[in-house]
């Protein structure tokens, strides 16, 4: 899924001052998963279907900021333990200094119906066997590899 040059440039210039300011930049996503089933979360802004998740903020853990994206981004409440399933070099055309958190969570609880939003277009649960077609291939990759055990890729990739 490729992003349009005016969310590159959008992208790069929050990214690039973000990155000058903290040097580097890290974020969550999380893979909420019941059984075969997988939320996603389509943004209003770029491309594409994908993991809740965002930018950890300072002060806050890469746990606690993973959680309060899934709940942000999707009414769900993450409940359990988390799993860290991998970090990974987002090494898009963007920047070159972000890393993606990884996580899996399997205990949840829907808090709040997430109502369309300036960020978020949809919020919906798919099958595992049966995803959208505009999945981002970081979304697809990981999915391979926590389902399938396809081999961990250290690149996140859009």
């Amino acid at each position: 899924m490729q992003m349009n040059r005016f969310q590159r440039v959008r992208a790069k210039v929050f990214l690039t001052l973000k990155g000058l300011w903290q040097r580097m930049t890290i974020g969550a996503r999380v893979m909420v998963v019941d059984g075969n089933k997988i939320l996603l979360i389509r943004h209003s802004y770029v491309p594409g279907w994908q993991f809740p998740g965002g930018g950890v903020g300072p002060g806050e853990t890469i746990d606690a900021a993973a959680q309060r994206e899934v709940l942000e981004e999707t009414g769900y409440r993450v409940t359990g333990p988390m799993e860290l399933f991998g970090i990974y070099h987002n090494s898009s055309t963007v920047t070159d200094r972000d890393h993606v958190a990884f996580y899996v969570a399997r205990s949840f609880e829907k808090a709040f119906e997430l109502k369309p939003n300036h960020e978020i277009a949809e919020v919906v649960w798919f099958d595992r066997s049966a995803l959208p077609q505009k999945v981002t291939p970081a979304t697809s990759q990981r999915i391979d590899e926590y389902f399938d055990k396809a081999p961990r890729r250290d690149v996140w990739g859009y």
